[in-house]
């Protein structure tokens, strides 16, 4: 089985253009979230979904630079885009994230995919039900299975939320969703970025973990906003964008 995580990313965000590449102790949030998603044991390639709008060859260069993946395709579906990365780099297990999340920690990832290599599930996630910092989101499923949805759905909203029509149907996908250790089960944390407040926070705690700790993990993080919830007021205020 061919493990491939797909990292959607653009510079075209609507509501904090350019974040792809927003510099994060002085390198793109881009490169960071893959230095992290390349410490998973389980994931056999990197390949970046972005689109063909020109403004994205800054994306594409730092793939190259990188030596990851790259795919190019529609800035709107994005599900023929992450299907597209799958059938070019020949996955058959799609590990789907987005390149908003320089968090994610790379033992949760492969959690995940495990949860899903022990089952016989259509589809294991993290964000089922939300118990990991939001940030954290990981969700897994089959080449196969993102095929068959293609074909099904043409709703705008499945188009440009990859997997929410698996995750909407369980009456005909096998769901599987992994629950985080009580130690770091702080569903109310906003880790992902969408905005300036959330890059700020995201900034701060790459300042405090990084440069002692290059690989910390979420417990790290956790335990930081813990000691210093300041910190978390950074972003709480702001609300995530509903998929419907």
């Amino acid at each position: 089985m061919r493990i491939v995580s797909t990292v959607e990313a653009r510079m075209g965000s609507t509501r904090l253009p350019g974040k792809t590449l927003a510099p994060i102790i002085g390198r793109p949030m881009l490169d960071l979230l893959i230095e992290r998603l390349s410490q998973s044991k389980q994931i056999g390639q990197i390949v970046v979904a972005t689109t063909t709008e020109s403004e994205d060859d800054r994306i594409e260069k730092l793939c190259r630079d990188l030596q990851v993946g790259c795919f190019r395709g529609s800035s709107e579906d994005v599900l023929d885009r992450v299907l597209g990365a799958a059938r070019e780099f020949g996955a058959s297990l799609i590990v789907e994230m987005t390149g908003d999340c320089p968090l994610l920690d790379p033992a949760v990832v492969d959690q995940v995919i495990s949860l899903f290599l022990s089952g016989d599930y259509d589809y294991v996630s993290n964000i089922l039900e939300r118990t990991y910092p939001r940030g954290l989101d990981t969700q897994v499923f089959s080449t196969r299975v993102l095929a068959e949805v293609s074909e099904i759905t043409q709703h705008p909203a499945d188009r440009e939320n990859v997997s929410l029509y698996i995750y909407e149907h369980p009456e005909r996908y096998q769901l599987g969703n992994l629950v985080a250790p009580k130690e770091i089960r702080r569903p109310d944390l906003r880790l992902t970025v969408d905005t300036n407040e959330d890059l700020a926070l995201v900034r701060e705690i790459y300042e405090r973990l990084y440069p002692r700790k290059p690989d910390f993990s979420t417990r790290d993080v956790v335990e930081l906003l813990n000691a210093q919830p300041e910190l978390v007021t950074i972003n709480a205020h702001v609300r995530q964008k509903l998929v419907r």
